[in-house]
């Protein structure tokens, strides 16, 4: 379904519509029913989740609130896309603000498995801190695009190889608010 973005892109002066792909209800229905499995699973363990900045933020804010047993949260930052780039470049990390992690299970949260490489290398560089056990959950994965011998632990949908914007993914940090899952046009990416 297409539809026209509800803010005026701020890339151009036209106005553009986009498609969605998953919609707002799809998306706070299935964030509930991870939030229910995860609680499942990590009920009377100590559990740490940990965003990585600044795509998980949206999917974080709402997992954390449906997950109901007790935990705490940190942020890291790690970055391969960066201004209008729709290929990842190279792996920029900080993980100097985390909280200590041994012995705690820790569950790493992204926005989107694409070709895997961030995640591989910041469950690396965590499982390095010696936490308990460590997983990782995502809102999108690219199946076709995967070129790691890892998958996601959880995963809210599968999706087409297609750059999209929406639920905290951006273009050039713009279309974050959405609060959809939504494709760009090849002409918008420039």
């Amino acid at each position: 379904m297409k539809q026209q973005c509800p803010f005026p892109a701020t890339l151009s002066e036209r106005n553009f519509f986009v498609k969605v792909l998953i919609d707002q209800e799809q998306i706070n229905s299935r964030v509930i029913n991870l939030g229910r499995e995860l609680a499942n699973e990590y009920e009377g363990r100590p559990l740490t989740i940990i965003g990585i900045l600044a795509g998980s933020l949206v999917l974080l804010a709402d997992l954390i609130r449906a997950i109901d047993v007790p935990h705490q949260v940190g942020l890291l930052q790690a970055s391969s896309y960066r201004g209008k780039s729709t290929t990842p470049g190279p792996l920029q990390m900080n993980l100097d603000y985390l909280p200590d992690i041994t012995d705690r299970n820790v569950l790493l949260v992204d926005d989107i498995f694409d070709t895997g490489k961030t995640m591989q290398t910041v469950l690396a560089q965590i499982g390095e801190r010696q936490p308990r056990s460590l997983k990782s959950a995502v809102l999108l994965w690219k199946e076709e695009a995967t070129e790691v011998d890892l998958t996601p632990d959880y995963h809210c949908f599968k999706i087409p190889d297609h750059f999209v914007v929406g639920y905290g993914l951006d273009f050039n940090n713009e279309y974050r608010h959405l609060p959809f899952i939504a494709s760009l046009e090849p002409s918008d990416l420039v």
